[in-house]
């Protein structure tokens, strides 16, 4: 498996594996409000979906994938994509994903071995370390000192200590 990953302009990284004996190109982007996943058999892209997660009144998340563009009448890809976005959800990055697929061969193995090969790497963990750091290097430059696991969890206000009064 080649692969390679570039910070800029976008975060992404790059391999090549091979999947049921096709050769499979994975690229993986990290952009502000989305991450991108591109996996191709075919050397174009192939079908677009877009898979969010929404938050509402219920404790439990639901999570919605549709077609953007290509084949909708594969229930596999959907739930390739709902893999993914579940994956993204519980590693506390709370972006959408563009995933688009061009295979050769829709067989259940196949998207098992792009789901594994994209969460095996990842760039959401990464992404979610890095954001984390920040906050904490901010809290420290406005002088509120903040754990950095407390930091994964989105900024807070420092507890007040015993004894403190507002």
């Amino acid at each position: 498996m080649d692969s390679s990953v570039t910070e800029f302009p976008v975060p992404q990284k790059t391999l090549t594996l091979d999947i049921k004996g096709n050769k499979t190109d994975i690229v993986i982007c990290s952009y502000d409000d989305h991450f991108m996943v591109i996996v191709t058999q075919i050397g174009a892209m192939g079908t677009i979906l877009l898979a969010r997660k929404e938050e509402g009144v219920s404790i439990d998340p639901t999570f919605n994938v549709s077609v953007v563009f290509g084949k909708r009448d594969e229930p596999m890809m959907v739930a390739c994509a709902r893999q993914l976005i579940e994956h993204i959800s519980n590693s506390r990055a709370s972006r959408q994903l563009v995933l688009s697929l061009g295979l050769k061969d829709h067989s259940p193995e196949t998207l098992k071995g792009v789901v594994s090969a994209v969460i095996e790497n990842r760039l959401w963990a990464l992404i979610t370390l890095v954001l984390a750091m920040r906050c904490v290097s901010r809290s420290m430059m406005v002088g509120i000192p903040i754990p950095p696991w407390k930091a994964l969890c989105r900024f807070q206000k420092p507890e007040k200590e015993a004894g403190q009064t507002s």
